[in-house]
C-alpha cells in the first residue's frame, strides 16, 4: 500500500477545486458575449487539448503500464492490462455522454451566431423564457455528470505527482470555461439575473471537488500498484475522450482549424518541455 502525506491529499484537493470553479470565469465572460471575439478561447482549447493529448499518451498511460509490468514483470502483460483500462476509460466518458441529452450536452459547442440567439433583444427568437432557464438549468446538470470523473482524474494525477497535477488542473480548467457560459447564458437571459447565473455555473463545478473527496475515500484504504495501474490507465482514457470529442470540435466552432491546431501544437510543446524541465530538475 503506497502511503502520502496530508498535504499531498491538501494540494491534490486544492488543484481539483481550481480546475472545477473555472466555471466561474466561463459565466463571467458570458455576460460579455454579445461582442466577444472567440479567437482566444478557441486557441486555449486547442492548447488544453494538446496538453490533455500529449500527457494522456506520454506519461499517464506510461504510469499505468509500470505499474502493472512491476506487479506481473511482464512489460507485455502490462501493456496489454493498461491499454484495456485506458479503452474503459473512453467507454465510460462515451457512456456519459450517451445518457446525457443533446441539447443540454456541454460537449455541443455554440457558436457565435447561437449565442446571440440567446439574446433578449433577438425579436426572432423562438425560445421562450422558461425554455432558457430549463436548458440553463440541465445543461448545469450534464456538466455535473461530466465534471465528477474530470476530478477524480485530477486529484488521482495530482496525488501521484504534483507537477503533473498541476499540469492537468491547468488544462481542465481552460475546457471548463466554456462549459461554465454554457450554463450561465441561458439562465442570465431567462431571468436577467446575473448573480444566479453566475452561481448556477459555478455550483456546476463543485461536481470536480466532489469527485476528488469521493477518490479520496475510495482510494485511501486500497492504494496499491494496481489501484494506480487502474486509475491512470480510465484516466487517460477520460482525457483523450474530452480532448477528442470536446475540445478540438469546439475549438474548430469557436475559431477555425488554424486556431485549433496552433493551440494543439503549442500545447503539445509546452508539456513536452514542462516533463523534460521537472526531470531534469
Amino acid at each position: 500500500m503506497i502511503e502520502y502525506t496530508f498535504s499531498n491529499y491538501f494540494y491534490a484537493f486544492l488543484l481539483t477545486l481550481f480546475a472545477g470553479l473555472s466555471t466561474s470565469i466561463g459565466a463571467i465572460l458570458a455576460f460579455f458575449s454579445k461582442e466577444k471575439n472567440y479567437t482566444i478561447l478557441s486557441m486555449g482549447m486547442g492548447f488544453s487539448a494538446g496538453v490533455m493529448i500529449y500527457v494522456s499518451f506520454i506519461e499517464i498511460l506510461g504510469k499505468s503500464k509500470d505499474s502493472f509490468s512491476t506487479m506481473f514483470s511482464s512489460e507485455v502483460i502490462g501493456e496489454s492490462i493498461a491499454l484495456f483500462c485506458f479503452f474503459l476509460g473512453i467507454g465510460l466518458s462515451a457512456l456519459i455522454d450517451r445518457l446525457i441529452p443533446e441539447d443540454v450536452n456541454p460537449h455541443e459547442p455554440k457558436s457565435n451566431s447561437e449565442l446571440q440567439e440567446l439574446k433578449p433583444e433577438n425579436k426572432n427568437s423562438v425560445i421562450k423564457h422558461s425554455s432558457l432557464k430549463r436548458t440553463g438549468l440541465f445543461t448545469a446538470l450534464a456538466i455535473g455528470i461530466h465534471n465528477f470523473p474530470e476530478g477524480f482524474a485530477t486529484f488521482v494525477s495530482a496525488l501521484d505527482d504534483i507537477n503533473l497535477g498541476i499540469t492537468i488542473a491547468l488544462a481542465i480548467a481552460i475546457h471548463n470555461i466554456p462549459e461554465g457560459m454554457a450554463v450561465s447564458l441561458p439562465i442570465y437571459h431567462a431571468t436577467g439575473n446575473k448573480k444566479s447565473a453566475f452561481w448556477y455555473a459555478t455550483l456546476s463545478g463543485f461536481a470536480e471537488p466532489i469527485g476528488a473527496i469521493l477518490g479520496f475515500f475510495i482510494l485511501l484504504p486500497i492504494m496499491g500498484a494496481a489501484t494506480l495501474g487502474i486509475t491512470f490507465g480510465i484516466v487517460a482514457g477520460i482525457m483523450i475522450y474530452i480532448s477528442f470529442d470536446e475540445l478540438l470540435p469546439a475549438a474548430r466552432v469557436y475559431g477555425n482549424a488554424h486556431t485549433t491546431i496552433l493551440g494543439l501544437v503549442f500545447g503539445m510543446f509546452i508539456m513536452a518541455s514542462s516533463l523534460v524541465l521537472f526531470k531534469l530538475i
